[in-house]
């Protein structure tokens, strides 16, 4: 699977994609961590014809079961969102299993600091920021958000959480969002064998056993089940995902835990779609994702 998608990736390469071509421009492998690994890495997109003030930033994070794929497999993400007026980061983080939980997670929060200190030398606005990623990258955006609103105890996400950044909205597509008990997926539904292999993989790499600890952030669907009051107001979410995903069940989770907190939780779903559909930026369905997103974006004021 990641040899295609990496594949599928090196059509970047073609004329076609060139970001000039939809008025981007692309800076690649700035570096955001601290100390020197190649995963601490980002890339920038942008608009070439940028007008006066600061624009609207996004963090992007990929997924792939936090094992797989990478901020180069995933640049039709970036360019999707610049060439509508936004500043986008683009990382790569740290995969399982050479680096289980909290690593990933650890890195995203390092990168938001570092896109909240900087995002600004590169045009974007600081104050705008907005959490986007699918699948994996969908359960680390929701668990960014949760360290900007829940003091919460790990050094890392405290830090975040005392910087005050605030955020404009988030976007989790498609999300893996409780990543523990993969196996209730195939209690509720005929999975094939396949599917749930690659599940359980996901949760095997990500959390094995005798992992110690607080498992929130790994599971923030499960954290915000609990109803907890927010110590910081929670942003607003859009979630999409399609109807044939076998994870959906995490997206309507997640749509009523929020509402029980009276945080606004827009969802789009789409008949007959798999996992990752919008990635296929061709599709119709696809299409309609993001006209959803970005209208959202638009009515939350981003």
């Amino acid at each position: 699977m990641d040899a295609t998608w990496k594949g599928l990736a090196e059509t970047r390469r073609l004329p076609w994609a060139e970001p000039s071509r939809y008025g981007v421009e692309r800076i690649v492998d700035v570096a955001y961590g601290r100390g020197g690994l190649s995963a601490h890495a980002l890339d920038v997109y942008r608009p070439i014809a940028r007008p006066e003030g600061l624009l609207p930033v996004v963090l992007y994070i990929h997924g792939g079961g936090f094992r797989i794929l990478s901020k180069d497999t995933h640049w039709v993400m970036g360019l999707a969102f610049a060439r509508r007026g936004y500043v986008v980061f683009n990382i790569d983080y740290r995969l399982a299993p050479q680096h289980p939980f909290p690593a990933a997670i650890e890195d995203a929060a390092t990168a938001l600091l570092w896109v909240h200190a900087n995002a600004a030398t590169f045009g974007g606005d600081p104050s705008r920021i907005v959490l986007a990623g699918e699948s994996a990258g969908a359960n680390l955006a929701t668990s960014l958000a949760l360290m900007t609103s829940y003091r919460r105890p790990e050094p890392w996400a405290r830090e975040v959480f005392d910087k005050g950044i605030r955020l404009r909205a988030v976007l989790p597509a498609c999300g893996l969002l409780h990543v523990t008990d993969t196996a209730r997926f195939a209690r509720r539904l005929r999975v094939s064998r396949f599917v749930q292999d690659r599940l359980e993989e996901v949760e095997a790499a990500y959390l094995p056993q005798g992992l110690d600890g607080s498992r929130d952030l790994a599971d923030p669907l499960v954290f915000l089940e609990r109803g907890l009051p927010p110590d910081a107001p929670l942003p607003p979410f859009f979630a999409g995902v399609g109807t044939w995903d076998v994870v959906l069940s995490d997206t309507r989770r997640l749509k009523a835990a929020l509402d029980a907190l009276h945080v606004r939780c827009d969802v789009g779903y789409y008949e007959g779609q798999p996992h990752a559909f919008h990635a296929l930026v061709w599709r119709s369905a696809a299409k309609a994702f993001w006209r959803d997103t970005f209208a959202f974006l638009r009515d939350t004021g981003v």
